[in-house]
């Protein structure tokens, strides 16, 4: 059996006395897409946001258990965080390209980490792009204001900015809710390109999405892991009534 890349290991977290999640443990393969679906509010950006570690920027936060990254506990006392979310990167639902040119923004990360060579930024920043799929759209606006790009190709941006440090693992928190079909496809068709090379964890409210990309899915509710399989088990034949509930609309 494949190790896992990500392992959530009776994994809690509360926000002051709100407890967020309760005793999840998850496996999330090696170079696969894996689907978290559930309700408004039962928990599926904290459990996504718990892995680099971003979900305790909020005030007042605990955790208990363990998430395991290649084996190493993140939440072990003296993890580097800025290595850790190398790692690990982000991609929120609303695109967040910073105020600068494209360049500037898929180049910011590569800085960060030292890379001051201007052939050696020129060539990182056109991998990044190519490997987001956004390339040939920007390929001669480089200078040109992130801000003024479509809100899909700011999210393309945005995913590029992440791959330009080389991590191991992507998080997406509904990528496409805030996009229009076309972009919403694009980005799409970007994940399962990019599941050849990276792990990839999803949170989506949509059905059709988590089953057209994913292929493992983790259906959550009030914080409690209900169940996860693989995602054509899981919206054909699940185990839980919940789940089956969930799925055809029942509730949610």
């Amino acid at each position: 059996m494949v190790a896992p890349v990500v392992k959530y290991d009776r994994f809690s977290f509360w926000y002051g006395d709100f407890q967020a999640l309760h005793d999840v443990d998850l496996d999330v393969a090696p170079k696969s897409v894996t689907a978290v679906i559930g309700p408004s509010g039962c928990g599926k950006s904290t459990l996504i946001k718990s892995v680099n570690r971003i979900a305790e920027l909020e005030a007042d936060v605990r955790v208990a258990g363990r998430i395991l990254l290649e084996g190493e506990d993140v939440y072990a006392p003296g993890v580097d965080l800025v290595s850790l979310r190398r790692r690990v990167g982000m991609v929120f639902q609303k695109p967040n390209p910073f105020p600068a040119s494209v360049f500037d923004n898929v180049a910011y990360g590569p800085r960060l980490f030292g890379v001051m060579k201007r052939g050696e930024l020129e060539k990182i920043v056109e991998e990044s792009l190519r490997r987001a799929a956004l390339w040939p759209e920007v390929c001669d606006r480089l200078r040109s204001s992130a801000l003024r790009l479509s809100g899909g190709q700011q999210q393309r941006l945005c995913i590029a900015r992440c791959l330009a440090v080389e991590p191991e693992v992507l998080l997406m928190d509904e990528p496409a809710a805030s996009l229009d079909p076309t972009s919403t496809q694009k980005i799409e068709d970007l994940i399962v390109e990019l599941k050849e090379n990276y792990t990839i964890i999803i949170v989506t409210h949509n059905m059709q999405q988590a089953a057209r990309i994913s292929g493992r899915t983790a259906f959550l509710l009030n914080g409690r892991l209900v169940e996860v399989s693989e995602t054509e088990k899981m919206f054909t034949r699940p185990d839980n009534k919940l789940t089956e509930d969930y799925i055809t609309g029942r509730f949610g």
